[in-house]
C-alpha cells in the first residue's frame, strides 16, 4: 500500500482526526521560498523570448542561432530533472536545491555580463541545468514540509499556479526589463531570488532523503538523459527548420536510446526509474497528460502574443495585457482547485479539465483580424486557463501521492520532467503545423497577417483537438479503480 493510500484509509477510519486547517509559521516561510524559486524558474524560460533580437543585435549571433538561446535552456530542463531529482533522493533534497541555487545565481552573472554568443550559451546551459536541480527538489521539499493531506494539496496548488503562470509572466517581465532597463537585467534579477532562497530554505525546510540508501543508476541515467537530448533536439529542429534529416536522425536517436533505458531499467535493482511505478496507471497516465496540459498551454500563449502583435498590428504591452486573462484564470483556479479536489477524485478532475482545456482553446479558430474579437479571445482564455490549472493540480496530485517516501523525489522529478518536456515540445511541434500551413518554415521570416491567421487557426485547432482527445482517453482509462478523494 502507498503512503498517499495509507493516509487517507486512515483519515476514513478516523474522522474525529481533523487534518490540520493552518499552516505554522515555518510552514508558510517555507511555501514562500520554495514558490518564489518555482516561479523564477518557469519565468527563466521564457524571459528572453521578446528580448531576442536586441540580444542578438548586441552579441552578433545569427538569424538561425538565436534560437538556441531558448533550445539549450530547454535542452537541459527537460533532459537532466529525472536524473537530478533521483540524486536529491540519495545526497538529500535540500542540499540539491542550494546547489541548484547557486549555479543559478553564477549562471545568471554570467549571462548577464556575456559580450559573446558563446559565453550567453554556457550561461544558458547552465541555468538549464539549475532548473533541472531546483524544481524537483522543491517540490519533493514542499510534499515532505506538508504532511496533512489537505495542507499539501493546498500547496501544490499554488506551485502548480507558479509553475504554470511563470512562462506567460516570464515572457512579460522580459519585456519589461528590456524596455526599461537592458535585456542584462533578464539575467540579473534572478541573483537576488536566488541568494534569498540559499539564506531562507535551510532554516525553515528541514533536509529530507530516502531512507533507504541505495546506488545511483548510472546506465540508466546516461539513457534517459541523452535520448531525452535527442528527441527534444529533433522536435525542436523540425519545428524551426522543418523535417529535414538533421531532426529526423536526432528523433531516431532518441526514440533508440529511450528504448534502450525501458529495457535496462526492466533488469537493474536499482532502477533510476523502476519499471513497477512507471506501469501505475495514476503514473502513466498523469505523466502523458502533463505533456498536453503545459504543452498545449504554452503553445496558446505564444500564438496568442503572434496574433495580437502580427494579425492586429497591436503592442507588446497590449499582448501582455491580453495574456493576464491566463494569468488571472491560473491564479484562481490554484486557489480553489484544493477545494474542488476534495469533492472530485483527482482522477476524474485531470480527464474532464484537459477536455475542458481543450475545448476552450477552439473557439480562437474564429478569430478574426478584427480587434473587436479581443474582449471574447481573453474570455474563453480565461475559462481555458483555468481549467488547465485544475488539470495541472489534479495530475501533481495523482503523479506524486501513488510511491512511497524513498521515491519522492523521483516521482516528483518525473512530474517535472513531463512539465518541463510538454513546455519545450509544445512551441515546436505547433509551430511546424503554423509553418506548414503558411508554406515556409519559422525561420524564414514572417508572412502576411492573413497567411498568419490560417497558420494560427491550425496549430490551435491541433492543439485543442488534441487535448479534448487526450483528456477522454484519460477519462476512459483512469475512471475505474479506487482513485481516493483528498481529505
Amino acid at each position: 500500500m502507498t503512503t498517499a493510500e495509507t493516509t487517507t484509509t486512515a483519515a476514513a477510519a478516523e474522522p474525529s482526526v481533523p487534518a490540520p486547517a493552518r499552516m505554522t509559521g515555518r510552514q508558510i516561510a517555507a511555501l514562500v521560498a520554495l514558490l518564489a524559486s518555482q516561479f523564477m524558474m518557469a519565468a527563466d524560460f521564457s524571459v528572453l523570448n521578446v528580448a531576442l533580437p536586441e540580444v542578438g543585435t548586441a552579441l552578433g549571433f545569427s538569424t538561425g542561432g538565436l534560437q538556441w538561446i531558448t533550445t539549450t535552456f530547454a535542452l537541459c530542463a527537460a533532459g537532466c530533472t529525472l536524473v537530478l531529482g533521483r540524486v536529491g533522493d540519495h545526497v538529500g533534497r535540500r542540499r540539491v536545491f542550494t546547489a541548484g541555487m547557486a549555479v543559478l545565481a553564477v549562471s545568471s552573472l554570467v549571462g548577464g555580463a556575456a559580450e559573446s554568443p558563446t559565453t550567453l550559451l554556457i550561461a544558458r546551459t547552465l541555468q538549464g541545468l539549475a532548473t533541472a536541480a531546483v524544481t524537483p527538489a522543491a517540490l519533493a521539499l514542499l510534499t515532505t514540509a506538508f504532511t496533512a493531506p489537505a495542507l499539501r494539496t493546498r500547496a501544490l496548488g499554488l506551485n502548480s499556479v507558479m509553475m504554470s503562470s511563470g512562462f506567460s509572466v516570464g515572457a512579460i517581465l522580459g519585456g519589461v526589463l528590456t524596455d526599461v532597463f537592458s535585456w542584462r537585467w533578464a539575467f540579473f534579477i534572478n541573483i537576488p531570488v536566488a541568494i534569498a532562497a540559499m539564506l531562507v530554505v535551510p532554516r525553515v525546510v528541514d533536509e529530507s532523503k530516502a531512507e533507504r540508501r541505495t546506488r545511483i543508476d548510472l546506465p540508466g541515467a546516461v539513457l534517459v538523459t541523452l535520448g531525452l537530448f535527442a528527441a527534444i533536439h529533433g522536435v525542436t529542429r523540425a519545428g524551426e527548420e522543418g523535417f529535414d534529416p538533421v531532426a529526423g536522425m536526432a528523433l531516431l536517436a532518441g526514440i533508440v536510446l529511450l528504448g534502450a533505458f525501458w529495457a535496462v531499467e526492466s533488469r537493474t535493482a536499482d532502477a533510476l526509474v523502476p519499471v513497477r511505478v512507471l506501469k501505475k496507471p495514476d503514473i502513466a497516465f498523469g505523466n502523458l497528460a502533463a505533456l498536453f496540459v503545459f504543452g498545449g498551454e504554452t503553445a496558446l500563449i505564444f500564438f496568442t502574443g503572434l496574433y495580437v502583435q502580427d494579425v492586429l498590428g497591436l503592442s507588446s504591452l497590449a499582448a501582455g495585457l491580453v495574456l493576464l486573462g491566463i494569468g488571472t484564470g491560473q491564479i484562481i483556479a490554484g486557489t480553489v482547485g484544493p477545494r474542488i479536489l476534495q469533492r472530485v477524485p483527482p482522477r476524474t478532475l485531470l480527464g474532464v479539465s484537459l477536455t475542458l482545456q481543450g475545448a476552450f482553446m477552439l473557439p480562437a479558430l474564429w478569430a478574426t483580424s478584427d480587434s473587436r474579437w479581443l474582449i471574447p479571445l481573453v474570455a474563453t482564455q480565461f475559462v481555458n486557463a483555468f481549467f488547465s490549472m485544475t488539470a495541472a493540480l489534479s495530475f501533481m496530485v495523482l503523479a506524486t501521492s501513488a510511491v512511497d517516501s524513498d521515491l519522492r523525489g523521483m516521482a516528483t522529478g518525473m512530474a517535472t520532467q513531463s512539465q518541463q518536456i510538454g513546455i519545450a515540445i509544445g512551441i515546436p511541434l505547433l509551430s511546424a503545423v503554423f509553418a506548414a500551413v503558411i508554406g515556409h518554415g519559422t525561420s524564414s521570416g514572417p508572412g502576411t497577417a492573413a497567411e498568419e491567421l490560417t497558420g494560427i487557426h491550425a496549430a490551435i485547432g491541433v492543439a485543442g483537438g488534441c487535448q479534448i482527445a487526450i483528456g477522454l482517453l484519460l477519462w476512459a482509462a483512469l475512471r475505474h479503480g479506487a482513485a481516493p478523494r483528498v481529505p
